[in-house]
């Protein structure tokens, strides 16, 4: 059985979204809070960070000229829209959920507070980190790593487009091999990018595994809460293990 009662995903923004497109498929986002509430019945305690590149991204709107800080504060309000959206489509399951954002905006959601946000998990409500840290410059991956660590989270599922951590690009390289566990210093030694190293070394320091899964694969997180083996393992444990 799966061994944790709290745990944080972290959500892409290419998750609410088909591959090439922009914007929000709601299928897509029904779909992933099905999933959710499948956790959820299993008694798990439920905190979620997504990201917003399916509206925008920080760091190519800079590469196009606008300011870096201004180009992530819109991505900050990126994924405020991709939180109000799965707050939705989970509230029509039934789900009690709460929006916390880390730039104020009272009239839609509220402001992070560690502890309310604590003890909304304690009430197995299903809490959603949006506006990523408040602060330029930091990505959704350490976001959710610091979230994770604040709020009592045991792991971090992050789910993605692909179905684990590969030693090259699979979609370039068809001879890639996937990896089924390694450390955070191999992931980080590496440069695998599974995360950003600033969200990595925290997972390390703070002792927070990461199983990097597909998340469009049906049932590949309902496997997951059953104890099975699915995606790539990241934790303390040394030694590189491939499928």
């Amino acid at each position: 059985m799966f061994p944790y009662t709290r745990i944080l995903l972290k959500l892409s923004g290419e998750s609410f979204t088909k591959k090439g497109e922009f914007g929000i498929n709601f299928s897509l986002v029904q779909n992933i809070a099905k999933q959710i509430l499948f956790c959820h019945k299993h008694g798990i305690n439920i905190a979620v960070v997504i990201g917003g590149g399916n509206i925008i991204r920080g760091n190519l709107a800079a590469e196009s000229g606008i300011d870096r800080a201004t180009a992530d504060y819109m991505g900050m309000l990126g994924t405020v829209i991709n939180s109000l959206a799965l707050q939705d489509a989970c509230e029509k399951l039934g789900l009690i959920t709460r929006v916390q954002t880390a730039i104020e905006m009272r009239s839609i959601a509220e402001s992070y507070i560690r502890r309310k946000a604590i003890r909304h998990l304690e009430k197995n409500r299903i809490v959603i980190f949006a506006s990523g840290t408040g602060n330029p410059f930091f990505t959704t991956d350490t976001t959710a790593a610091l979230r994770a660590i604040e709020v009592g989270c045991q792991i971090i599922l992050k789910a993605t487009k692909v179905d684990g951590v590969y030693d090259s690009d699979p979609f370039k390289n068809p001879n890639a091999k996937k990896y089924v566990k390694l450390s955070f210093k191999e992931a980080i030694q590496k440069e695998l990018r599974v995360m950003d190293t600033t969200a990595l070394t925290l997972c390390m320091e703070n002792n927070i595994p990461i199983i990097v899964f597909d998340i469009f694969k049906e049932g590949n997180l309902e496997q997951l809460i059953k104890g099975e083996r699915v995606g790539t393992l990241i934790s303390h444990n040394s030694g590189v293990e491939y499928e």
